[in-house]
């Protein structure tokens, strides 16, 4: 709902939605007959007074996030609720994901942590071989130790 943003308002939360996402005013009779015609179901209840529409093209987190700071500082604004990968989501579920990492964050963590995973793995499987060599360099030594110089006494 965004009854009460001005025009400059609704250009601001535009820009800050960026080019992958478009915030559209629409009428509830169109919105709703397009989504029962595109088999989409659970958002009737969303359809109700002013309508305005973010339709996500790209990050939808990042859309969420800008959504969910543009509507801090404009109570006016009012997230009713999404829809995401064939399910209607709830304004809890929107601010949830509103609280979410962008993915290539989440991304570069999980390449962190596969990474340091890979790296304690090697230095898992090369310790065996370290121990090894160290074992045989102190047989060495040893066996060393224990055998006579090779000086032979001359009369």
């Amino acid at each position: 709902e965004y009854r009460g943003l001005s025009v400059t308002q609704l250009t601001n939360l535009r820009r800050s939605l960026g080019n992958a996402t478009t915030y559209r005013v629409a009428k509830n009779t169109l919105v709703s007959r397009a989504a029962r015609d595109a088999g989409v179901e659970g958002l009737d209840e969303l359809f109700i007074g002013p309508t305005a529409i973010a339709f996500v093209h790209g990050e939808p987190v990042l859309a969420a996030k800008a959504l969910r700071d543009f509507a801090r500082e404009h109570n006016a604004l009012v997230i009713k609720g999404g829809y995401l990968d064939g399910r209607a989501l709830t304004v809890a579920q929107v601010a949830q994901m509103a609280d979410l990492e962008s993915r290539e964050v989440l991304l570069a963590k999980l390449a962190g942590a596969m990474k340091a995973n890979l790296s304690k793995a090697a230095r898992l499987f090369a310790e065996p071989a370290s121990q090894v060599a160290r074992l045989a360099a102190a047989l060495r030594d040893k066996q060393q130790e224990q055998q006579p110089t090779g000086e032979l006494a001359t009369d």
